[in-house]
């Protein structure tokens, strides 16, 4: 692992680096803001979650239009491209005077940070490695992790000290003056895997170079589509309803802070250990595993009482979210084949997308109904491990036809 590491630090760098910066579009961080956005906006936890469902979904719509750029410009041009872009979303982010600017706000963070920051990433490790995808998948998803311990903690004390609207103008100083030439230093050169032609694309199942098109009227992508959407939703809405979660459980944010780290070193260690087996076993291997441990954490929301059960329910739900982060960055191109990887892999993140995209809004209605978040957390976890059972089924038939 550390040769491996050494070698290929260039590139390894670019996947990590997108993955750290896609945090200021993420949920997560986002979040940190709601109170003061709410408070300003005079926006309830129903209006508020189906306004940034809204922005989510609009922003889904755009990945799966445009997604598949990552196969046709550059990464030397577009990755420095999209940072700029990302850039001006945290500006108008900071200017948003009204609830409809605030929505374009949140379609612009959305589509850049949760959406192509973290898709061109996983296309690029996808694209650049073969025999060690899974590790270099793991090595470059560490960028979510580390940006979910240094992020909130620099973020909230910039908006105690400058406020929340100049906190948003820091962000866009970073990503256009330092995320952006960063990048571009990076990429000046493409990379071509070690032993390989520059033309040559890895195929993938029967020995095919699939499509998009092909994808869909394939069996896995539909039976995947449940497994796709959970993790998504259920991480989502965990950190967007932090805040109505203390308030039920009478805690406060800064006793809750510690989860952060708890859910980030989960997180970092499931996805080695996954990136390892998927090398070793294969990725199809991992599917019935995926989500039970998220099925776990999140019941563990219903019965606590202290905020010690918070951290282990964020630990727990972190095993998931690093298992899916090598699980799909291995298991797509092993599949569909890397000369369409970018195509493909925008319809799976457009997906991806959606589900966080659509658990702030139903679980905001729900609450404002007076469903609380703990009350809706135990059914998300009966859920998690009926679906389980679910995978098994697909792993069985995909070994199958990978065999063959």
């Amino acid at each position: 692992m550390l040769n491996f590491f050494k070698a290929n630090l260039q590139w390894l760098g670019v996947g990590f680096l997108l993955t750290f910066a896609s945090g200021f579009g993420q949920t997560w961080f986002i979040s940190l803001f709601a109170g003061a956005i709410k408070a300003e906006h005079g926006l309830t936890d129903g209006s508020w979650g189906s306004l940034y469902t809204l922005a989510t979904l609009c922003s889904a719509a755009l990945m799966f239009w445009r997604g598949s750029v990552a196969d046709t410009i550059p990464l030397s041009r577009l990755a420095p491209a999209l940072s700029v872009l990302f850039g001006l979303a945290c500006v108008v982010m900071a200017l948003a005077w009204s609830v409809w600017f605030l929505g374009f706000a949140l379609f612009l963070l959305r589509f850049c940070g949760q959406g192509m920051f973290s898709h061109v990433a996983m296309t690029a490790m996808g694209r650049w490695f073969e025999a060690k995808r899974g590790q270099a998948v793991s090595i470059a998803n560490l960028g979510h992790p580390a940006g979910e311990v240094v992020i909130p903690l620099v973020a909230v004390l910039a908006i105690a000290t400058f406020g929340w609207r100049t906190t948003w103008i820091g962000v866009a100083v970073v990503l256009v003056a330092v995320a952006a030439p960063m990048l571009w230093l990076l990429l000046r050169a493409d990379r071509v895997p070690e032993g390989q032609a520059a033309s040559r694309d890895l195929p993938g199942l029967g020995g095919r170079q699939w499509t998009r098109g092909d994808a869909i009227r394939h069996w896995l992508l539909p039976a995947l589509l449940p497994v796709l959407l959970t993790p998504g939703f259920i991480g989502t809405v965990v950190f967007f309803h932090q805040v109505h979660i203390a308030g039920v459980k009478g805690w406060s944010l800064v006793d809750m802070a510690p989860g952060y780290s708890a859910f980030a070193t989960a997180t970092v260690a499931s996805a080695f250990a996954a990136g390892w087996a998927a090398d070793r076993f294969g990725p199809q291997r991992l599917l019935p595993l995926l989500l039970v441990p998220m099925g776990i954490g999140v019941a563990l929301i219903w019965p606590a009482d202290q905020t010690a059960a918070w951290y282990v329910a964020l630990g727990v739900i972190g095993i998931t979210q690093g298992t899916a982060s090598a699980l799909w960055g291995v298991l797509l191109p092993v599949v569909y084949g890397t000369r369409n990887l970018g195509s493909i892999r925008s319809l799976a993140t457009t997906v991806m997308v959606i589900s966080t995209a659509i658990g702030p809004g139903i679980t905001g209605i729900l609450i404002d109904r007076g469903i609380a978040f703990p009350t809706q957390s135990l059914f998300m976890g009966a859920w998690c491990i009926l679906l389980a059972g679910f995978c098994l089924l697909i792993e069985r038939r995909l070994t199958r036809e990978l065999r063959a």
